[in-house]
This record gives C-alpha cells, sequence and structure tokens, in this order.
C-alpha cells in the first residue's frame, strides 16, 4: 500500500488542522491505520490509530479530547481532526499502515507516507 498525506500548514494556537491521508492499493479496510508525529531533535511518537473492525480508536494521551482519527473504507483515506492545537502539537505528521494488530510502536508499522508539516504559532 502507497500512502500520501496532506493537509498540513501553520496555525495560530487555539486552532484546527485536519490531515488526511490517501492510501492506495488493495484491501484498504483490512489494514491498521495510524498517525505518528515527530518534533524537531525528538524520536517519532505515536499519535491515534484505528484499527479494522474495533470500534474504538486509540490515542496517546497527549491528544485525547482533541484530535479526532477517522477512516473512510470508501475512498480508501484516513483523517487525524486536530482541534485546540498547542505549540508542543508542531511536528511532521506522517501516516502509516499495518496489517495485523501493530503496537504504538512505529516499527510495528510497515508502510508510510511521506509526512506533512504542522507548525502552531503563539
Amino acid at each position: 500500500v502507497q500512502l500520501q498525506a496532506s493537509g498540513g500548514g501553520l496555525v495560530q494556537a487555539g486552532g484546527s488542522l485536519r490531515l488526511s491521508c490517501a492510501a492506495s492499493g488493495r484491501s484498504f479496510s483490512s489494514y491498521a491505520m495510524a498517525w505518528f508525529r515527530q518534533a524537531p531533535g525528538k524520536e517519532r511518537d505515536f499519535v491515534a490509530a484505528v484499527y479494522p473492525g474495533v470500534a474504538l480508536p486509540i490515542y496517546a494521551d497527549s491528544v485525547k479530547g482533541r484530535f479526532t482519527i477517522s477512516r473512510d473504507n470508501a475512498k480508501n483515506t484516513v483523517h487525524l481532526q486536530m482541534n485546540s492545537l498547542v505549540i508542543e502539537d508542531t511536528a511532521v505528521y506522517y501516516c502509516a499502515a499495518a496489517l495485523g494488530r501493530p503496537s504504538q510502536r512505529d516499527y510495528t508499522y510497515a508502510y508510510w507516507g511521506q509526512g506533512t508539516q504542522v507548525t502552531v504559532s503563539s
């Protein structure tokens, strides 16, 4: 599967952005889909994931209540709605895909998009 992330940009603190990830290939609905982020000088961190056949997504504690991940299997896309953004959310955001039940570790995901920059200003 190939992934293409989009939707990043510059936003003021308190604002919102919606990231999208378009997937090509077969059987999109069978993949776990996730968003990770990497701030300058830091490791790539888990943000959110949605699993096939599982109703409830999972979120990192730092984004719970502010971010929402969703998938549209008919359009082979996954979205990340980000509200109440804070400066600490500034990072390159990556979408990722994996078969099975990956953990929140990035190495458990086999497929990655190119990343989209999100910058939150004060």
